[in-house]
């Protein structure tokens, strides 16, 4: 498809976002029906986050149509189920996989089940969602957008987020492996976005720490920088520009030499030691960071 196919906002199209009841979630929701979306789809695991953001969106622009649907993310069939009811109402136009989870904490101590949660939630799930609704995106002259949050953990290994990053980077590596199938397919407009930021403030990663130059990101900011990308269908963004300085020079030192300055200098190593994310136990289904 040609890259002059650019959307200028997602105006009467239908906008799906998981890990909607909070966090970058709710923010995406917000944009959506801001911008004049026909329908805007939430998911969460949480039914009453789910209730009162679907109220506050329905308040801003009562003339978009506010659907949720309460689904966990681990369970693969609950995922199909779901998707089947949203198709029974139309078409999906814009997917934001934007649902994580983490668990901070030294591989020796994640517990069974938190690694099947954290694999299943950041990586199988945006791959069974979009499974689900890809043969009916961007048909009939519609373009579509598929923007998949990852994050800068896919890129640089770190202590105390080995399944974290490693979901993070299946699930990255996944998205931009789609994208180019996708681009080879000249009948239908569906672009894809990978969005990898470093640690944003939503709660999620409370307790992590600032790293050199690269301190807590805005939510607000961060969304609205994947928002942007994933209207244009840039392949691929890295946040804050320190990730990108990162890999470069991880790529030219020698590993010995990267590992001192990640932990003496870039202080990457060490970001996640008082980690303590949300101070009550979690959903699973929360807004990624």
């Amino acid at each position: 498809m040609s890259e002059s196919t650019r959307l200028e906002s997602v105006a009467d199209l239908t906008v799906l976002v998981t890990g909607a009841a909070q966090g970058m979630g709710a923010i995406f929701a917000r944009s959506a029906c801001l911008e004049g979306a026909r329908r805007v789809i939430l998911w969460d695991i949480s039914s009453q986050q789910l209730l009162s953001r679907a109220e506050e969106l329905k308040e801003l622009n009562p003339a978009c149509k506010v659907e949720t649907q309460v689904v966990d993310l681990r369970n693969q069939s609950a995922i199909t189920a779901a998707a089947d009811q949203v198709l029974a109402g139309g078409n999906v136009d814009v997917l934001v996989n934007n649902a994580g989870v983490v668990a901070g904490a030294t591989f020796r101590e994640h517990r069974t089940a938190q690694i099947a949660d954290t694999m299943a939630v950041n990586s199988l799930a945006p791959m069974f969602l979009t499974h689900a609704l890809l043969s009916q995106m961007g048909v009939h002259g519609r373009p579509a957008r598929i923007l998949t949050i990852a994050s800068a953990a896919a890129l640089v290994s770190n202590p105390n987020m080995s399944v974290y990053a490693a979901s993070k980077a299946a699930v990255m590596s996944w998205s931009d492996s789609l994208r180019l199938e996708l681009e080879r397919e000249t009948d239908r407009d569906i672009k894809v976005t990978t969005f990898c930021p470093t640690y944003v403030s939503t709660g999620m990663f409370a307790g992590a720490k600032n790293m050199l130059l690269t301190p807590i990101m805005d939510p607000d900011y961060v969304t609205s920088k994947a928002w942007v990308a994933m209207l244009r269908g840039t392949p691929l963004v890295l946040l804050p520009w320190t990730s990108k300085l990162g890999q470069a020079m991880r790529g030219v030192l020698p590993r010995a030499a990267w590992d001192l300055m990640a932990d003496k200098v870039f202080r990457i190593y060490g970001s996640m030691n008082e980690f303590t994310g949300h101070t009550k136990e979690s959903a699973v289904d929360e807004t990624v960071s």
